[in-house]
């Protein structure tokens, strides 16, 4: 299988299955001296961590982390990091009726096309567990960006029809709310609402957006590895994201340039400074120095107990009821995951930025 790895100069290749020993991950190109704990990345796995709330599937996994290599008393030593977590509740027979049937909404055909038969217990290399990997990698990624003064700060913007008020919000709220919103009263009006939808058996789906705060003005290149274009495909690889958009994002083709353009001022430290930030921190692919704004639209969870079609391996129609243990909604535990991709993308972006200008290169080693 190709495409398992993220990244030209900070790595991140991910592996293992939802129901097989472990799922882990290899991070490649983080430079040697970055205070790093198992204890630390732990605290990262912790937010994404199945079983915390009834809105999260009942599976209850420690998570627990194992740092393999890259790690010399108590710091990185430059080499490959590899972690570790090992699968301890596994319940593959709750998958083995669906071993011949095509789930709707999830990747059963599509893994049956591709390589000739699919690993279905739990989903494979398309479960959400294949997510441990990258928060493992973005918490690395996320503890070098704070070496920076960097922050990355992801939270859920909305769940089915109700949506937060930001003149409500407050950030630390998100650790407040079950579902990680930071308006406490949207974030009860969204638990009645998933109450109402596990009643009936049913998913819901929900938007995550992420600020960008620190982030210095000239990181992205401007043809193919745009910074906005590179932390779509970072969010869109995540399982069950339908959609993206930053800045005014969608909202632009309504709007007129007169609208959409940010004008530009000088502020009192003589900094070029932006009026307003309709282009979400970032001009041309490159960003801008004002804060980075996106969302992530995730769709509802495919796995309901409600009955569906289908058909079966041999084109026979066959009624469907899922079964096992399944989150009634995705996007509170895929907060820190979209957190962890953005953070990758900023890394390794601000690497591949360290050649772009020989003036720096002469004042970095000449010194």
């Amino acid at each position: 299988m190709s495409g398992s790895t993220y990244g030209t100069q900070f790595k991140v290749t991910t592996w293992g299955e939802s129901h097989g020993k472990a799922v882990g991950v290899v991070v490649d190109g983080c430079p040697a001296g970055l205070p790093l704990s198992e204890e630390m990345i732990q605290s990262y796995l912790e937010r994404r961590k199945p079983g915390q709330n009834k809105y999260s599937t009942p599976r209850k996994e420690n998570d627990t982390v194992v740092i393999e290599s890259g790690i010399f008393e108590g710091k990185t030593t430059g080499t490959p990091i590899s972690m570790r977590v090992v699968n301890q509740t596994q319940r593959s027979k709750d998958y083995s009726e669906l071993a011949s049937l095509y789930r709707p909404g999830h990747a059963d055909y599509t893994f049956d096309q591709k390589y000739g038969f699919r690993d279905y217990r739990g989903g494979g290399r398309s479960s959400g567990r294949e997510t441990i990997g990258r928060v493992a990698a973005g918490a690395i990624a996320l503890e070098l960006l704070k070496q920076l003064k960097i922050t990355v700060t992801a939270y859920t913007k909305s769940i089915g029809t109700i949506t937060i008020d930001y003149s409500r919000c407050n950030r630390e709220n998100i650790e407040k709310s079950p579902v990680c919103m930071p308006d406490l009263e949207a974030s009860r009006q969204a638990e009645e609402y998933l109450k109402q939808q596990m009643e009936k058996k049913d998913s819901t789906g929900g938007m995550v957006e992420c600020i960008i705060t620190g982030m210095p003005a000239g990181i992205g290149e401007p043809v193919f590895d745009k910074l906005d274009a590179n932390l779509a495909k970072a969010v869109m690889s995540i399982g069950a994201v339908k959609g993206f958009e930053i800045g005014s994002g969608f909202q632009a083709a309504s709007m007129n340039g007169s609208e959409q353009n940010d004008e530009f001022c000088v502020d009192e430290m003589q900094r070029v400074q932006k009026k307003t930030n309709y282009a979400g921190g970032i001009l041309g692919g490159i960003s801008d120095g004002s804060e980075i704004i996106f969302r992530a639209a995730f769709k509802p969870t495919p796995s309901i107990g409600q009955l569906q079609n289908t058909v079966n391996n041999n084109g026979e129609a066959v009624p469907i009821i899922v079964t096992g243990r399944h989150d009634p909604i995705i996007v509170p535990r895929a907060v820190v995951v979209v957190e962890s991709m953005a953070a990758i993308t900023l890394v390794d972006m601000i690497f591949q930025n360290m050649t772009s200008r020989l003036d720096k290169i002469c004042e970095f080693y000449m010194k």
